[in-house]
C-alpha cells in the first residue's frame, strides 16, 4: 500500500505528514486543533497570544501544557551555551527585522537580550510569570515540541515533517542534509528510525546584509562561525534544542548530555560531527 501524504501550512512554515493510510476528518481536525492552541499560546507573532499578551505588560497567567518541559530545557540551553540561547531574546530579533509584521529591515541597533532571564519569567506551580515587558520567543526548540505533540496523535505516522524539523517512525527514512550554501547539494546523508532530526541553517530565515534568525542573544548579532547543523535525538524537541545549541560553543557537550547524535558545518567549509557508530553501522555517510 502506498503511504499517503498531508500537506499544509502553519505556523509559518510547511509541514507534511505521512501515514499508512490517509487521515480522516476527525484526526486532521486534532492536529490543526493542536498547532492553532500551541500557536495561540507561544507565537511572538501573535498581538492575541498569551506569551504576547503576558510580555505586553507583565504579570502572570495559568502556565500552557508545555510550559515546564519546554522552558526547563531552555535553562539547559542557556546554561549549556553560557547565555547564548534565552527565551527573552524577541526583541532583539525584532531589532534585526525579524517581527512579527516580517518587514525584515534592520533598525540598525543590536540589543542583548536580558542576561538573567529567569528573574524575569517563572514558571512553576501551574503558572507563568513575566515580570516587567518582554518579548518572548521559543523558537530554540518551539517547533520541535509541537512536532512531538503532533506525533502523539498520530502514533503510526511515517513521517512528520514541519519545515526540517523531523519526526520519523518505524519505517527507516534515509535523509539528505542539504548544503548550506547550495540547496542542490548535500554534505551527507543519515538513515533515521523511531527518532527525530532537526536541522538549523543560516540560510534559512536569512535577510539582508548577513543577517538571520539564529542569534548570540548576549550581544543581539547573528551567529557567524556556525552554518549549519543538524542533531539526532528520540524526541523532536530535544534534537531541535541540539541544533540550537550546536551553533555555539557550548553545543557538542549539550548533545552529548542528551544523546544525541549531529553534524554541524563552519562558514569555512569544515564539518564536525559525532556520527562515528551510525557510520560503522552503515547508517549515516558524509560526503567529502
Amino acid at each position: 500500500m502506498t503511504d499517503a501524504a498531508w500537506r499544509f501550512d502553519a505556523i509559518g512554515t510547511s509541514w507534511e505528514i505521512v501515514a499508512p493510510a490517509p487521515l480522516g476528518d476527525g484526526r486532521r481536525r486534532a492536529v490543526t486543533e493542536t498547532i492553532d492552541r500551541f500557536d495561540a499560546e507561544w507565537s511572538r507573532f501573535r498581538a492575541d497570544s498569551l506569551v504576547s499578551r503576558l510580555g505586553a505588560r507583565g504579570g502572570q497567567a495559568p502556565a500552557p501544557a508545555d510550559a515546564l518541559a519546554m522552558l526547563d530545557l531552555y535553562a539547559e540551553l542557556s546554561l549549556a551555551t553560557d547565555g547564548a540561547v534565552n527565551p527573552l531574546a524577541g526583541e532583539s530579533l525584532e531589532r534585526l527585522g525579524y517581527d512579527a509584521a516580517y518587514s525584515l529591515r534592520s533598525s540598525g541597533e543590536t540589543l542583548a537580550a536580558p542576561a538573567r532571564w529567569r528573574d524575569r519569567m517563572t514558571w512553576r506551580d501551574g503558572a507563568l510569570r513575566i515580570e516587567g515587558t518582554a518579548v518572548v520567543d521559543v523558537g530554540a526548540l518551539g517547533k520541535g515540541r509541537l512536532v512531538d505533540r503532533v506525533a502523539d496523535l498520530i502514533p503510526d505516522a511515517v513521517a512528520i515533517d514541519a519545515g526540517g524539523d523531523i519526526r520519523i517512525g518505524s519505517k527507516p527514512q534515509r535523509i539528505a542534509l542539504e548544503h548550506p550554501y547550495d540547496a542542490r547539494r548535500a554534505i551527507g546523508a543519515v538513515t533515521v528510525r523511531d527518532e527525530a532530526l532537526c536541522a538549523s541553517s543560516s540560510n534559512r530565515r536569512a535577510w539582508g546584509d548577513g543577517l538571520h534568525h539564529v542569534i548570540d542573544a548576549r550581544t543581539g548579532v547573528p551567529v557567524r562561525t556556525i552554518v549549519a547543523s543538524w542533531a539526532i535525538a528520540m524526541d523532536a524537541m530535544t534534537a531541535d534544542a541540539a541544533a540550537t545549541a550546536l551553533f555555539f560553543d557550548g553545543g557538542p557537550r549539550f548533545a552529548k548530555d542528551h544523546g544525541v547524535h549531529w553534524v554541524r558545518m563552519h562558514s569555512d567549509g569544515r564539518a564536525e560531527w559525532s556520527l562515528g557508530e551510525r557510520i560503522e553501522k552503515g547508517e549515516a555517510e558524509l560526503f567529502r
